[in-house]
């Protein structure tokens, strides 16, 4: 089996869950291959049912399944296809999780609370899966949680290509929180541009109120480039509105995952906001994508799988991904 990624063998097998076919399809389109038969179903009291449609005894199995919303359902459907493919005898399975859900239950915060990002992972071993992939971690500590290789990709180089298209002689990179400025730094330095360190503090139960606390960074007549992991609610327009406050043009917004949830998209329309760059880690609906219009835009992140996907079964090392300049 042949790829512009070079020779993958006959012992290789890729398949999909039903959380994001459309990725898949084109992962499997750039790596040149089929995706795998396998038929899942909802039963009628909710229970999940998966059966391989073909034979897979000593194969090399990838399976792309965010666990993006419905975060439960599309887990455990995750799950029970491991166990499937387990059963199968397979030689390996590797979980291709572009978004991994509970990333950001990640600590306790306060008393009594679970780490449910651990938990996460404690179930994908126990359901037996040899390696997991993943795309923009909440935090890069998840890595920690699991006694398996655990292979963290970064969409940086895929919004980098995409705003080096921009005119960018006015820009700065904005990093929305102290979390998120060693990556902000990355991508101030690839873009060669000015960076901005923002401080907040989160309020309410959920922690989805946000109230920026200081601005680190001259953003008077800039056009701030924000970047983050996770767009939920939408709590980011607060940040775009005080960068406002302070002087700065109308932001880009460069987030990997689109939860989307909530008031997400009535905040995102506001005229604070330049454009939203997002990738296809998680599906979004046709009706999402009508609120927002013209103003957002997806990236595809399937080269990367494609690509790293392509390195893992040739056993070739996959580190140029995290490290290349």
């Amino acid at each position: 089996m042949k790829t512009k990624y070079g020779e993958l063998g006959d012992d290789f097998r890729l398949f999909s869950g039903r959380a994001n076919p459309e990725l898949a399809e084109e992962v499997a389109e750039e790596l040149g291959v089929k995706l795998g038969k396998i038929r899942i179903r909802t039963f009628p009291d909710t229970e999940v049912h998966a059966q391989v449609e073909e034979s897979v005894r000593g194969t090399d199995v990838y399976i792309i399944q965010p666990t993006c919303p419905p975060v439960n359902d599309n887990l455990m459907e995750l799950l029970i296809m491991i166990d499937a493919f387990r059963r199968a005898s397979v030689r390996q399975i590797t979980a291709v999780i572009p978004y991994y859900g509970y990333s950001r239950q990640d600590r306790k915060a306060t008393g009594r609370e679970p780490i449910s990002a651990r938990l996460v992972a404690d179930l994908l071993v126990t359901a037996g899966v040899d390696r997991v992939v993943s795309v923009d971690l909440h935090t890069p500590q998840i890595q920690g949680f699991f006694k398996i290789p655990m292979d963290h990709l970064t969409a940086l180089y895929t919004f980098v290509e995409y705003f080096k298209k921009k005119d960018l002689t006015n820009a700065v990179i904005v990093s929305p929180d102290v979390g998120r400025a060693k990556l902000a730094e990355k991508y101030a330095s690839l873009l060669e541009l000015p960076l901005v360190l923002m401080h907040k503090r989160r309020a309410g139960i959920c922690g989805d109120t946000v109230e920026v606390v200081e601005i680190v960074g001259d953003v008077k007549g800039k056009v701030p480039i924000v970047i983050d992991d996770i767009i939920a609610s939408g709590s980011i327009i607060n940040q775009v509105r005080r960068l406002r406050e302070a002087g700065a043009e109308p932001a880009y917004l460069a987030i990997t995952h689109p939860v989307l949830v909530g008031k997400s998209l009535e905040h995102l329309r506001s005229d604070d906001v330049r454009e939203v760059v997002v990738t296809n880690t998680i599906p979004i609906p046709d009706w999402k994508r009508e609120k927002l219009g013209p103003k957002l835009k997806v990236l595809s992140i399937a080269p990367l799988l494609a690509k790293v996907i392509a390195k893992i079964h040739r056993h070739e090392s996959v580190s140029e991904v995290f490290y290349r300049a």
